[in-house]
């Protein structure tokens, strides 16, 4: 099946310059499956999105739709084909 991942301009150099990206994962896929494909298609992106561990990074959000996948089932989260997901880094300033 195929997602979409929308990426911020910030993100987009370490993905070619996409602002969209198509990831084919099995059918059946939850986020973590795409954030891994993700990752392994564009290597540069692995230290901004996960930790050593593999775990969604703190300030980045991940959001199916309306909803922040961290109110769903984070990494767990089940796809449907065609679905799109929007990264978005937390920013701080002041």
């Amino acid at each position: 099946m195929s997602v979409t991942v929308r990426l911020p301009t910030v993100l987009r150099p370490f993905a070619g310059g996409a602002e969209r990206v198509e990831v084919d994962v099995p059918a059946g896929s939850t986020v973590g499956r795409v954030v891994e494909v993700l990752e392994a298609e564009h290597p540069a992106l692995r230290r901004r999105l996960t930790d050593e561990q593999g775990a969604l990074r703190r300030h980045v959000n991940v959001f199916l739709g309306n909803d922040n996948i961290r109110d769903l089932r984070a990494l767990d989260t089940p796809l449907d084909d065609g679905a799109e997901l929007l990264v978005l880094p937390s920013v701080a300033g002041g």
